[in-house]
């Protein structure tokens, strides 16, 4: 049974704004209402939202093409970042406390991170303390737990090692790149424009390549056995051709489709050069520890890890904004929202 709870030490309001999604549609569809604050459960926590980062997979909610896990009226968000409202005795979570959390089904099966408050099972809640701005931090929990994950327990890099990242300037691919970097690996990582090489430098990357749909020749022309590792962020469309710059018993770890290709019509296993070997990431919040998001936080802190944020919103007005910056793909780069704590009215849809 849960101990009695923690709650914080001033009353939450009964009300709160939330973008809500009641339809799948348009960017017209996020409307921002007065919702009731949601009631935690037992073994859940309650976190006023101070930020949170804007995703692909949000744009997918809204527009109805996600699974049969996501029902409607909904509170997109899949990510966020805030302080402890009210949580279980024993959860050791106090009010004010500084957290972070992400996927477990937030903003699909249940209401998540569009809001002034949401709440979220403690077992997907990671504490932190920072003196970083809300708006690096809440660039991060998506972002660096995919990216985290991929390079641990999909990829298991190591110190000294070389990694291709495939779709390297995308937010997790410039993520991984910059983590790889502390870990000690040389890394390889590709876009598809010349001009945004440099992006790739910025975030450490010792090989920019320009991906033409073609990489292993290139791959090959600087590691003649091919690398250890590969991050595969494009999807199934390139995935042949990645499975050929990796070095016999290396590893491909197949993490995103932003080619929007998520299988292989009439797949065999052959495809898959002798030797190779291929996995997948999907990842919950569990996959970065609370050790591993503090030395994160001291390297940015230290200059030591680039935060690629693309654009910094306010307020929940902004967030068909930040959807639609998104989705234009036109500014590389995490899209972050941060919420004030004198939030303005909404600006409503007539009807809404």
């Amino acid at each position: 049974m849960s101990q009695p709870t923690a709650a914080a030490g001033d009353t939450a309001p009964t009300t709160m704004r939330a973008v809500v999604v009641t339809r799948p549609g348009g960017l017209d569809a996020l409307q921002i209402k007065d919702v009731p604050v949601p009631v935690r459960k037992p073994g859940w926590v309650r976190i006023k939202v101070k930020a949170f980062g804007v995703n692909e997979s949000e744009i997918t909610t809204r527009k109805g093409e996600s699974d049969a896990d996501v029902t409607y009226p909904r509170v997109p968000g899949i990510e966020g970042v805030g302080v402890v409202d009210e949580a279980d005795e024993d959860s050791g979570l106090r009010p004010g406390r500084q957290v972070a959390t992400m996927m477990g089904n937030m903003g699909r099966s249940f209401d998540g991170s569009y809001a002034q408050y949401m709440t979220v099972p403690a077992v997907q809640v990671i504490p932190f303390e920072t003196s970083l701005p809300w708006e690096v931090v809440g660039a991060l929990p998506e972002m660096f737990q995919t990216a985290y994950g991929s390079l641990t327990r999909g990829l298991d890099l190591k110190a000294g090692q070389t990694l291709l990242i495939r779709g390297g300037t995308s937010t997790v691919g410039l993520s991984a790149a910059t983590i790889a970097k502390d870990l000690g690996a040389t890394v390889l990582s590709t876009t598809r424009s010349p001009d945004r090489a440099g992006e790739l430098r910025a975030a450490g990357v010792d090989h920019p390549l320009v991906d033409n749909g073609t990489l292993a020749g290139q791959v090959h022309e600087l590691m003649p056995d091919g690398v250890d590792a590969a991050l595969e962020l494009v999807g199934c469309s390139v995935l042949a051709d990645t499975l050929r710059t990796v070095r016999r018993h290396g590893t491909v770890c197949f993490t995103g489709a932003l080619a929007g290709q998520w299988t292989i019509p009439d797949f065999s296993p052959f495809m898959i050069p002798g030797g190779v070997r291929l996995t997948s990431y999907g990842g919950q919040a569990a996959d970065l520890p609370a050790d591993v998001l503090a030395h994160q936080l001291q390297a940015i802190a230290e200059g030591r890890l680039n935060v690629p944020v693309a654009k910094v919103y306010h307020g929940l007005e902004q967030v068909r904004d930040a959807q639609a910056d998104l989705e234009s793909g036109t500014t590389p780069g995490k899209h972050v929202v941060v919420l004030d704590d004198r939030e303005p009215g909404a600006l409503r849809d007539p009807g809404s």
